[in-house]
């Protein structure tokens, strides 16, 4: 059956679910348009459905765990984050949410929360903080964008909807020669879409939400404060590894300042709730002892973005000495060595780490990578096959198969794989190659 993609190669265009979407949006008009603040009361500019909220969340939520390497295996500290959190989220303005905490395997300074209240940190943030109250700031600071629909209301406004409808994250543009380039931006690289850039008024309202369920759930409000003292000294000594936790939660002096007043005004009589300092060194015990590793895979990431690839070889072979069964230093040590055009080597990384942590997809993603850059298309296809069982819904992996079919060429199936991709995504290179084959091939007719 041949059919004409017409123009869409050129834009891309909405998917049938989102035109629906975006009727029903027209038909109710005002009702959806205006809405009431769950924290404050008040109208609040709206287009986005708590239900559309939960959608979105499902939706990315999954792919941005996997690009920061999956969930620890530390049950315990999971356990103890989920009980922090949910302690808070039940306390809150919105305590339907399905709220979900958990500790990810990325090393840079950071945390966030989806729309629907998934929320994570990284281990490189939990290593600077000091006690549970900041862990409760940093953590109620997370459930106050969920409360107030911040990541909804900048949807509305269409800074991001753009971006949603979209679909899951797509990691690179990708050709034949440029599979290096690709793996070696994998890791991280989603946080820039649904994260992206609260406004200085968010973060004030997402402080003033935290400071008021710490101390809800019987934390220090001084938490807060320290949680602002450690970031603001990590970005003197570690501008690199906190940069991405600027980039989405722009910092302040005024929002300090705001922070200590809070203390001392409204939250007076909580200035002597516990810091509990030794019962998060007791939960943390394990994971500051892989200190030195993970301040290594910083210092690889670093180099990573630099293009500094033997740089980075170096941090990642002294993080993987230190801990040499850590899934994320050897998922980065495979990316590094893609980088550095080694996909013999890449396996090798890859293959431990799928043993390791053999239900978290990213290292599936990169053996596929490297047997595929070795020209190994049947593996290759088998891995990305792999992927897309435990993560589906990443277009990316949806084309790398049908490049992988084309290697092998397995014309029909390669085809059906191409068409796929084209559904989801009409533009960029890898559109372009995809159109090409098809027409090419004579499954489609050229747009006039």
């Amino acid at each position: 059956m041949a059919y004409s993609l017409g123009k869409r190669i050129e834009r891309r265009e909405m998917t049938r679910r989102d035109f629906l979407w975006l009727m029903s949006i027209s038909a109710a008009g005002v009702m959806i348009g205006c809405a009431s603040n769950p924290v404050t009361g008040k109208k609040q500019f709206m287009l986005v459905t708590e239900d559309r909220e939960l959608d979105i969340d499902r939706s990315n939520s999954p792919h941005q765990f996997s690009a920061d390497y999956g969930a620890v295996l530390d049950g315990d500290l999971n356990n103890y984050l989920t009980r922090t959190g949910t302690a808070m989220a039940s306390r809150s303005h919105r305590p339907q949410m399905p709220y979900s905490f958990r500790v990810v395997n990325a090393t840079y300074v950071n945390a966030y929360a989806f729309p629907g209240g998934s929320i994570a940190a990284t281990r490189g943030i939990l290593l600077s903080l000091n006690n549970e109250a900041e862990l409760a700031g940093l953590l109620g600071h997370e459930i106050g964008h969920v409360n107030a629909r911040h990541a909804a209301e900048r949807m509305s406004k269409g800074i991001l909807i753009s971006a949603v409808v979209a679909g899951a994250t797509a990691y690179a543009q990708v050709e034949h020669e440029r599979y290096a380039p690709l793996a070696a931006g994998l890791g991280g690289i989603g946080a820039g879409m649904l994260l992206a850039g609260y406004s200085r008024d968010d973060e004030r309202e997402a402080d003033a939400l935290g400071m008021e369920y710490m101390v809800k759930a019987n934390h220090s409000p001084k938490g807060m404060v320290g949680l602002m003292e450690v970031l603001r000294s990590m970005s003197r000594r570690k501008p690199g590894a906190i940069e991405m936790m600027f980039a989405t939660h722009p910092m302040s002096e005024e929002r300090y300042q705001t922070a200590t007043q809070t203390v001392q005004t409204k939250h007076k009589a909580a200035g002597n709730f516990p810091l509990n300092r030794d019962r998060y060194m007791d939960h943390t015990a394990k994971l500051r002892s892989m200190e030195g590793a993970i301040e290594e895979m910083q210092n690889g990431e670093v180099a990573m973005m630099k293009k500094q690839f033997q740089n980075a070889e170096s941090h990642f072979q002294s993080a993987l000495k230190k801990a040499p069964n850590d899934y994320a230093a050897l998922v980065m040590m495979g990316k590094c060595q893609l980088a550095l055009k080694r996909p013999a080597r890449a396996r090798q990384y890859v293959d431990r780490a799928k043993l390791i942590h053999p239900k978290e997809a990213q290292a599936y993603h990169l053996s596929g990578m490297a047997r595929m850059m070795g020209r190994r298309f049947g593996s290759a296809y088998e891995e990305f096959n792999n992927y897309e069982k435990l993560l589906p819904g990443n277009p990316n992996t949806i084309f790398l198969k049908a490049v992988s079919l084309d290697g092998m060429q397995r014309r029909d199936s390669a085809a059906r794989e191409y068409t796929r991709y084209l559904r989801t995504v009409n533009q960029g290179e890898q559109a372009q190659h995809a159109y090409r084959r098809l027409v090419g091939w004579g499954y489609i007719k050229p747009k006039k």
